[in-house]
C-alpha cells in the first residue's frame, strides 16, 4: 500500500459495524485501500464475536486492502495495527511523554492496565489473489467509556486532550501504511516485532493467558519469530499463538470497550 498516497475516506454517520461494510464494500468492487469511519456502530465487534461498545465520540474505523504478504503472516496485521494506532495517539495529542500508553498482545491499546482500545483483522482469499483481501478495524475510547463492564477501562480524554475521531483517523491514515511498507509483507517481520516490543510491557511482567486449554499463568518474555506471544511458564518457555491476556495473574479475558 502506497503510503503516500491520499486515502478515500468513506464517512458513515450510522453503521452496524465498519468492518462490515469495508469487507462487503470490498467484495463489491470498490477501489482500495478505503477507509471507513463511523459516527456510532450498532452492532460493533470485538475478538471472537464480542461485542464493541460503541457510543458517538469514540473512533471507529477499518481499513480495505488488498494484502500481497502470504496468508500466514496474516496474523502479524494485528501486532502493525497496535503500532500504528499508538502512533497515531502520540501524534495527535498533547500526552505527556511518561504516560502509561502501551500495547497488550495480541490487539490491545492499554494506558497503564486499562484498556482503551483494540483492534479486529479479518481476511478472505477474494479478490487477493496473490495475497488476501484484509480488513482491518480499529476502536478508541476518545471522549468516553463504558464503566459497567467488570473490568479496567479508560477514555483517552482522561488522559490528554482527545482529538475528533475524523483527526485521530487522519493520523492513523499516515502511520498505518508506513508501517505496513516497513513490514514488507512480512519480509522484515522483525523491524514490526522489535517496535512492538518497546512499545508493550516489561519482560518478566506478570500475566495470564485464557488459552483454548484453559488458564496458563506465567511471566511474559517476548515475542517469537512470527509474532506469537511468548510466556515462561513453570520455568519453561511456551509459544502461544491464540488466547485472551490479563496482566498482573488476574483473571483472564479480553474487555470490549
Amino acid at each position: 500500500m502506497d503510503a503516500s498516497a491520499t486515502p478515500r475516506i468513506l464517512h458513515i454517520d450510522e453503521t452496524d459495524s465498519t468492518n462490515a461494510d469495508a469487507m462487503r464494500l470490498a467484495l463489491k468492487g470498490e477501489d482500495l485501500p478505503l477507509w471507513v469511519i463511523a459516527g456510532r456502530q450498532t452492532a460493533g465487534r470485538g475478538r471472537a464475536g464480542r461485542s464493541w461498545v460503541s457510543p458517538e465520540g469514540n473512533l471507529y474505523t477499518s481499513i480495505a486492502f488488498c494484502c500481497s504478504a502470504p496468508m500466514e503472516n496474516a496474523g502479524q496485521l494485528s501486532l502493525i495495527a497496535g503500532i500504528s494506532l499508538l502512533e497515531a495517539i502520540r501524534a495527535s495529542t498533547d500526552l505527556a511523554q511518561d504516560a502509561p500508553l502501551r500495547l497488550k498482545w495480541p490487539n490491545d491499546i492499554l494506558m497503564g492496565a486499562a484498556k482503551m482500545g483494540g483492534i479486529l483483522v479479518e481476511s478472505t482469499s477474494a479478490r487477493g489473489s496473490p495475497g488476501f483481501l484484509a480488513i482491518v478495524g480499529f476502536g478508541l475510547n476518545l471522549s468516553s467509556h463504558p464503566d459497567d463492564l467488570g473490568r479496567t477501562v479508560t477514555s483517552l480524554s482522561r488522559h490528554a486532550q482527545a482529538p475528533t475521531p475524523t483527526a485521530l483517523l487522519a493520523s492513523l491514515a499516515e502511520q498505518f501504511p508506513r508501517w505496513l511498507d516497513i513490514w514488507r509483507n512480512g519480509d522484515d517481520f522483525a523491524a514490526v516485532r522489535r517496535a512492538w516490543m518497546e512499545r508493550a510491557g516489561p519482560i518478566g511482567e506478570a500475566m495470564t493467558v485464557n488459552s483454548k486449554d484453559g488458564p496458563i499463568s506465567g511471566t511474559y518474555r517476548g515475542l517469537a519469530e512470527t509474532g506469537a506471544l511468548l510466556a515462561e511458564v513453570d520455568g519453561q518457555v511456551r509459544e502461544i499463538n491464540h488466547g485472551d491476556v490479563a496482566l498482573g495473574g488476574a483473571d483472564a479475558y479480553d474487555g470490549d470497550a
